[in-house]
């Protein structure tokens, strides 16, 4: 699947010649779809059409596709929603059960909030200042309208308006916020309306203190997850590079490698070193650091034991209580796969925000509060 750097480098290119071009973007989902909210494809061809990207395949983008060459031709705005019904699903292979609400719209349109407003995002997805786009969209009962845009730099500076000074603020406020997750993510704004946020940032970054077999599957599990990998290792014979695939590999003392490294606002690190004590000095190292989180790895012992030392060394105590210590959620497996699948899972939870309760568990509540109340699914979905 095209990365965001790649979607946005793409809308540039075809900005910068003048090549008309529509944007397809999924706005809300509600149930189990096979894209998340965020999810875009580009469209270029009024004859005929070529995308980039994907909505999830199946008739659901190909109906996509057909909306965004309609509002090349025409303009405007398509908004509509796709119920994943059991048939579909049969007959396409997409998940059953949800509904996707897929915006389509004129680039010339959609970024026309601010000047080269495309270049701007393509240079954030690259690795430039991080930036959020903010929709705002109207409810009335399932029915979704679109209702503006904005667009927000990290230190506060925005494009566009909503009409309302207060509304804008508080929009900037909770795109602000949700810039340090750097995901995708529809929030309520009033009674009336939803906004989606999507945060337009290069990829996160994970650096792992240590090099053994743990740190390898770690680094492995995560560029599978399209994180940038650093691993930082003392020892030459676990510092290779081909050991670690396309990661970065820094040879050297560990603590003071991690306490030299500017470390980006969508960076986790995770330490995993061979021993108590290096681990210990790795940790201070780290919370001497701006880094929004670090993982270690080890047993509950250690890590009450560490806690006590980075007291004793005057570290505040919020910063020992931000410290992810045994880092991982409890799956039960004891093998380095496992262990990385463990860590990487807490990570991913943490990005995006979610609560890593079962699946089927979390569908069952649903299930049963709409069997009481027809009308809880819909209101469910407004508090996201």
């Amino acid at each position: 699947m095209p990365s965001v750097a790649s979607l946005y480098a793409r809308m540039a290119e075809l900005a910068a010649t003048g090549a008309d071009f529509a944007v397809a973007t999924v706005v809300r989902t509600i149930g189990s779809t096979p894209q998340v909210v965020g999810a875009k494809l580009i469209v270029t061809g009024r004859d005929k059409a070529r995308a980039d990207g994907t909505l999830g395949g199946g008739c659901v983008e190909a109906d996509a596709i057909l909306a965004a060459r309609d509002v090349l031709m025409t303009g405007g705005r398509s908004l509509r929603a796709y119920e994943l019904t059991e048939d579909l699903a049969w007959n396409t292979g997409l998940v059953c059960g949800g509904t996707m609400w897929i915006l389509a719209e004129r680039g010339a349109e959609a970024f026309a909030a601010g000047p080269d407003m495309v270049r701007r995002l393509a240079n954030a997805a690259a690795g430039g200042e991080p930036m959020a786009v903010a929709t705002r969209l109207r409810r009335e009962a399932r029915s979704l309208s679109y209702d503006g845009r904005i667009f927000v730099e990290a230190p506060g500076q925005m494009w566009g308006s909503f009409g309302d000074a207060a509304v804008d603020a508080r929009a900037a406020d909770l795109s602000c916020e949700q810039l340090r997750h750097g995901t995708a993510r529809v929030v309520s704004l009033d009674d009336d309306h939803d906004l989606l946020i999507e945060p337009v940032a290069s990829r996160p970054r994970l650096v792992v203190a240590g090099g053994g077999h743990v740190a390898a599957a770690i680094a492995r599990q995560a560029q599978l997850l399209d994180f940038d990998v650093t691993i930082v290792e003392d020892r030459p014979e676990f510092a290779g590079p081909e050991r670690f695939g396309g990661a970065t590999v820094l040879a050297g003392d560990v603590p003071s490698t991690i306490g030299s490294l500017d470390y980006g606002w969508n960076t986790f690190l995770v330490i995993a070193t061979r021993g108590h004590k290096l681990d210990a000095d790795c940790v201070l190292a780290a919370a001497r650091t701006n880094v929004r989180y670090i993982g270690l790895l080890g047993s509950r012992r250690k890590t009450v034991l560490i806690a006590d030392l980075l007291r004793e060394e005057g570290i505040p105590e919020d910063r020992v209580h931000a410290i992810h210590a045994p880092v991982g959620l409890d799956l039960g497996g004891r093998t380095p796969a496992e262990i990385a699948l463990s860590v990487l899972a807490e990570i991913t939870a943490e990005r995006y925000q979610a609560s890593g309760t079962p699946l089927g568990r979390s569908h069952t509540v649903t299930l049963e509060r709409s069997a009481g109340d027809p009308a809880a699914t819909s209101r469910s979905a407004r508090r996201r």
